[in-house]
């Protein structure tokens, strides 16, 4: 967590000092005009989304570099220092959570867990592939890709019960898992 600490540490404490502010912002400016859980989910995809683009972004001192093979990086991230491995899995499964979780609960059209996968795995590679050509100093990796969707597949799984509990009036269909 050493490394992971020094090298985002400030954006972790903007994020936290500046979540309360947003939210408090956006339920103000949104009470009258919507719904408090869509209120709830714009907050969440952005505040929880935007700290860890920041920190995907931020420039690196190294070389960029690719790697496309399935499960190379993986297991160097979890044999290595436990620090590390609960930075790398932990946060690869975070960058994207928000966007599992919060997503179907604003937006009707995402209510399935296939439209989930397949947002998050386009989310992913555009990420990643925008690290490769923005050359940042990251390493873009097939498994960071598999990890970050992983996590929002999870997290979209965690929040499908509320997937249904949409606005007063509105019946937001729940599509089957397959």
């Amino acid at each position: 967590m050493g490394a992971a600490w020094r090298d985002h540490g400030t954006t972790i404490v903007w994020a936290l000092l500046i979540l309360p502010v947003g939210a408090l912002v956006a339920y103000l400016w949104r009470r009258r005009s919507r719904d408090r859980r869509d209120t709830v989910a714009e907050i969440g995809l952005v505040f929880w989304t935007l700290p860890f683009l920041g920190m995907l972004f931020t420039p690196q001192r190294a070389p960029r570099s690719i790697d496309l093979v399935p499960l190379h990086d993986l297991p160097s991230w979890i044999s290595g220092d436990p620090s590390t491995a609960l930075a790398q899995v932990g946060g690869n499964l975070l960058v994207l959570a928000a966007v599992g979780f919060f997503l179907p609960i604003r937006f009707g059209w995402a209510c399935s867990l296939p439209r989930i996968l397949g947002i998050a795995v386009g989310a992913a590679v555009l990420i990643e592939s925008s690290q490769w050509v923005l050359s940042i100093g990251r390493v873009s990796s097939i498994d960071d890709v598999l990890v970050n969707t992983a996590g929002a597949v999870l997290a979209a799984a965690l929040s499908r019960r509320w997937w249904a509990a949409g606005k007063a009036g509105e019946k937001r269909q729940i599509l089957p898992v397959a």
